[in-house]
């Protein structure tokens, strides 16, 4: 790949962490990110490395984004959508994102350390579990807990938008995409409630 175009991708990839800033990406603009990160995986035969975090923050943000959105009956969770690998990819671009991020997983740790003595990652599922519900609701809130309440408020905005902009999280949603159709029939439920509502049934 010439300098010139990785480059460009940088370039891309900042002023996407930027926008992403200010509030979700766009699909297309998360879908550049995911496939970023698809390429960054086969580059490294299929093991993503992190660009931002450590070992053992890699590990703290893994296991928060599978509490976030785990593995269920109907679908795989945030870790088979790459939700770190796509927080990692922006927050590696921008300076506030990677403060956010680092700074809220040494928060996280700080605090189970005070509470239960052990990192996040050692901690008992209860434990983790009981940190969490705590900083999983604005109205617990108190300066104590603000820092996490606004850490964890990202964090899972961030997972939820990497989930359902990734291929795993697309077909949760049971999206087929745009089809041709040789008709177009308006159902009838919407039709009678179109009509209610406008007075004309």
């Amino acid at each position: 790949m010439s300098s010139k175009m990785t480059a460009s991708r940088r370039s891309v990839l900042r002023a996407l962490a930027a926008a992403a800033l200010t509030g979700p990406l766009p699909l297309k603009a998360a879908q550049h990110v995911h496939h970023q990160t698809a390429q960054a995986k086969r580059k490294a035969d299929g093991a993503y490395k992190p660009k931002l975090f450590n070992e053992h923050e890699w590990a703290t943000l893994r296991l928060l984004s599978d509490y976030i959105i785990p593995q269920d009956e109907v679908s795989p969770g945030a870790l088979a959508a790459g939700a770190p690998e796509y927080i990692d990819l922006l927050a590696s671009h921008n300076q506030e994102l990677a403060a956010l991020y680092t700074g809220g997983l040494a928060w996280i740790d700080r605090q189970m350390e005070k509470r239960y003595g052990a990192p996040f990652v050692k901690a008992g599922r209860d434990a983790q579990r009981a940190l969490l519900d705590l900083i999983a609701y604005r109205k617990n809130d108190s300066p104590e807990l603000r820092p996490g309440i606004r850490f964890f408020d990202w964090l899972r905005r961030m997972v939820v938008d990497a989930f359902y902009t990734s291929p795993v999280g697309i077909k949760d949603l049971g999206y087929l995409g745009n089809k041709g159709a040789a008709q177009f029939v308006v159902p009838a439920e919407s039709l009678q409630y179109a009509l209610k509502r406008s007075g004309l049934a």
